[in-house]
């Protein structure tokens, strides 16, 4: 198998690299953060226009660069590194992913806008009753004259508060946790009967609770053949597992870099504490985390084109792994700086919280694991 990037792939990580060093200088994010919107719409824009990064995995017919997932695995590495407040999970690798999967007219016509950086797609998947059982919905959805009606709540929504579309998964049919009657739609952010209320996430992130009462849609909404979507919202939660994969490893590398500076600098007894044998392990230990997270994270992406359950299995290894290196890291990252480390006036304190959201982000350790015991007793019987 083939781990070495292309020369275009290497270009894209580099240029993405070097312009969010400036972007995303620590001053710069900390007036993002402090600002209504949390982050600048100008630099979705330039990702957009002037680097083409948001067309990087899509096909040339839309107007991409023809790549894939391994080129949304660099790009999401190089956003982790910079803990950048960019909309490119859930618009590009989950809401453009399932435009290109389920084919037909409204990809046509939305993709360009997604590559343009005029469409923001925010992910309504999660319901506070279901954890992370995609299958579990209590949001419904019903025709209604030429469109759908949609009644129910979403939670956590990241970004919903400057999305322009929101991709909502609802019941057409069937009960609460049928594996039928699993329908995707893609709703307009304006359109009449949705209710927001937004709130911070612990990394300083925009997110909302979503309330959908007889909310109008209209016939193209409908994203797949109605009541079938299931495996297409499963292909796409392993897609946003595996990419918040990559985001995390680009995070934990970053950190661990942060915190070798920080012990090489800080002096105790007369000698900066990086000297001491114990701080020496633990940062050896924290580098063995951030290697193993690259190695899973690229493990994974590369099986996203197998058949569902070997690509559900190498993403669960691979998310259950690198959740709880993750928390590994975060937390020995802060145990050496001391209290400064989980600051808002220090770096190492925005990773660290960024960290904790990635952890559980699409499964934690403990559903993933759930998940590779499954499928070893599937495999068993």
């Amino acid at each position: 198998m083939d781990f070495n990037f292309s020369e275009t792939q290497s270009m894209l990580r580099d240029t993405l690299r070097r312009y969010l060093a400036e972007a995303y200088d620590f001053d710069r994010r900390q007036a993002m953060l402090a600002s209504p919107v949390r982050r600048d719409p100008g630099i979705w824009k330039a990702l957009a226009t002037e680097l083409g990064i948001l067309g990087a995995p899509f096909a040339e017919r839309h107007g991409g660069f023809g790549g894939g997932p391994v080129d949304s695995m660099v790009i999401m590495e190089e956003l982790g590194r910079a803990i950048a407040c960019e909309p490119y999970l859930p618009t590009v690798v989950i809401g453009g992913g399932a435009l290109e999967l389920a084919g037909g007219p409204l990809g046509d016509s939305l993709i360009p806008g997604i590559i343009s950086g005029d469409i923001i797609i925010a992910f309504a998947w999660a319901e506070r009753q279901a954890r992370y059982n995609i299958a579990n919905l209590r949001t419904r959805a019903s025709a209604d004259g030429a469109g759908w009606a949609l009644s129910g709540e979403k939670a956590v929504v990241i970004g919903a508060p400057y999305a322009t579309h929101f991709l909502v998964s609802a019941r057409t049919g069937g009960t609460d946790d049928e594996a039928a009657g699993v329908s995707l739609l893609l709703v307009p952010a304006d359109a009449p009967g949705i209710a927001r209320r937004d709130y911070l996430t612990v990394d300083g992130h925009l997110a909302s609770e979503l309330s959908f009462e007889n909310a109008k849609a209209g016939a193209d909404a409908l994203i797949g053949a109605e009541g079938h979507a299931l495996p297409l919202l499963e292909e796409l939660f392993d897609r946003a597992a595996a990419a918040t994969c990559a985001e995390a490893a680009g995070t934990m590398r970053r950190l661990h870099e942060l915190t070798l500076d920080y012990a090489r600098q800080r002096t105790q007894f007369g000698q900066p504490i990086g000297k001491f044998q114990v701080i020496q392990h633990r940062l050896v230990d924290m580098f063995m985390e951030v290697e193993q997270a690259v190695s899973l994270t690229y493990m994974a992406t590369l099986k996203l084109g197998l058949p569902a359950p070997e690509r559900a299995r190498a993403v669960s290894q691979a998310k259950a792994r690198i959740a709880r290196g993750a928390r590994f890291l975060g937390q020995s990252a802060v145990q050496i700086h001391g209290g400064i480390g989980i600051t808002n006036e220090l770096a190492a304190g925005h990773y660290f919280k960024r960290l904790t959201m990635l952890e559980s982000a699409f499964g934690d350790a403990d559903f993933h694991f759930g998940r590779i015991e499954e499928a070893i007793s599937a495999e068993a019987a």
